[in-house]
């Protein structure tokens, strides 16, 4: 490995990347936010919050999924100069995310009646729950045309703006919760509801804001977005729902396996519950690294693909592969020396503290599989191959890990029933099933590109 190579490809990942870390981070803020602000008004109301967010979240991840697809095809079209079908394949993309943010309102309105009666929740929670969502739901196709936005920046290698408008999301999520959740201003008090009303602000407001740096960046010239309009295009929005789809798809798998297992894991107990709460929080933050690298391999890899340095874009997946690899052990360093005092940034009881510490033992061997999955899946995104991912990640996750994981937690069949360790081991077994052949792919297809350069040449 040559090493100026290594460092060289790293600064200029790492430059890419760093804006995108940001952002997912600011992200999780404003959840959290939400979170804490109404559990000042009263339990009921955070736990509406809650409930309510792990409803909304599939649904607009599996829309964030479609749209993911933009900045494989901006960056592909950037390195092969072809500039001018840019702002087409983000207007179809556009229309892509209207449609379906506009059948998420209303699916809402179709079915709160049907469901407003069986959902087995208290009166008042009940109700709290369902304000939320039909707030927010208003806030969709704003928040889906920002993400529009931001992968038509970042495939063009603009990942900055997407920090920038995060952290102005946040600064008016906090005052428009307050507003909203404790009725200042002469606006009535909500309660949790009143977040629903506030992240539909905040998303608005993100569309506006990159829209504006959209329509004023210079840096942006060179693929020009409001030159001219573009009605829908079946041909066009065929593409980018073939390549979208399973991003969508795998995004879904990922976030209704953990939902799964938190299920699964609830006749253990309110301590077990906790615990594994804590060790999955504290991942999906560390997670927020190899992503953000991921995201922007998809861009690095797309344009020396469409630039034809086939070359270029392998050492780049060699690379980046080798990066994640060494920020994984950097952060699972972190979180075995540290198990005891991060498990008691969430919680103070003793029997939580101390099964969540042994779970963020099993933590830290999650991240190096999880790096490694993530990153091939960003470069294969970048190669434009996401049915594999698809494929792939639905066979790991779902049948090997949670088959594995059931196994181990619920039945004596290997060793004695261990509960939450058996669901971890089994994450863990999935991930680095999905890190196996998410990269034995990613040689397929490399390799395939060069015999396809071969022929032309």
């Amino acid at each position: 490995m040559n090493l100026n190579h290594f460092f060289s490809n790293s600064k200029n990942l790492m430059k890419l990347a760093y804006p995108i870390l940001i952002a997912q981070l600011i992200q999780n803020l404003m959840g959290f936010a939400d979170t804490v602000m109404a559990g000042r008004v009263s339990a009921t109301d955070m736990a509406a919050v809650a409930i309510a967010s792990s409803v909304w979240l599939p649904l607009i991840l599996t829309i964030s999924g479609l749209v993911m697809a933009l900045a494989s095809i901006i960056s592909q079209l950037s390195g092969a100069k072809q500039f001018d079908d840019v702002a087409k394949a983000s207007y179809q993309t556009a229309w892509i995310a209207v449609f379906f943010s506009i059948i998420i309102i209303i699916l809402y309105y179709i079915a709160t009646p049907l469901l407003i009666d069986s959902v087995p929740l208290e009166p008042e929670l009940k109700q709290l729950m369902f304000d939320y969502l039909a707030y927010i739901v208003w806030g969709g196709p704003g928040y889906c045309l920002y993400l529009v936005l931001r992968n038509y920046s970042e495939g063009l290698s603009f990942t900055r703006p997407t920090m920038i408008i995060s952290i102005v999301g946040l600064i008016i999520n906090i005052p428009a919760n307050y507003i909203f959740i404790y009725g200042e201003f002469g606006m009535p008090a909500l309660g949790g509801a009143g977040c629903g009303i506030a992240t539909a602000i905040v998303y608005w407001a993100m569309f506006v804001g990159m829209l504006a740096y959209v329509y004023y960046s210079k840096h942006l010239k060179q693929a020009p977005l409001f030159k001219k309009f573009y009605w829908p295009e079946w041909s066009e929005i065929k593409i980018i729902l073939a390549l979208g789809t399973p991003i969508a798809f795998s995004l879904l798998f990922e976030v209704s396996l953990f939902a799964a297992v938190a299920i699964l894991l609830a006749p253990f107990g309110a301590s077990i519950v906790a615990s594994h709460q804590v060790a999955i929080n504290f991942s999906g933050l560390v997670f927020m690294v190899p992503l953000s690298l991921a995201m922007a391999v998809t861009i690095k890899v797309g344009y020396e693909v469409g630039n034809k340095n086939l070359e270029k874009a392998k050492d780049l997946c060699r690379y980046s592969v080798i990066l994640g690899l060494i920020i994984a052990v950097a952060t699972a360093s972190i979180t075995l020396l540290f198990s005891q005092e991060i498990a008691a940034i969430y919680t103070n009881d003793t029997e939580v503290l101390e099964l969540a510490a042994g779970l963020m033992l099993l933590a830290a061997l999650f991240q190096f599989s999880d790096a490694i999955q993530v990153i091939s899946a960003g470069a294969l995104r970048g190669y434009k191959d996401t049915k594999s991912i698809l494929y792939i990640t639905f066979f790991s996750y779902w049948i090997v890990g949670l088959s594995f994981g059931l196994i181990l937690a619920l039945t004596d069949w290997v060793a004695p029933a261990s509960g939450p360790y058996g669901f971890w081991i089994g994450f863990i077994s999935g991930l680095t099933v999905a890190a196996i052949l998410l990269a034995w792919r990613l040689k397929v297809v490399q390799n395939r590109f060069d015999r396809q350069a071969a022929i032309a040449s």
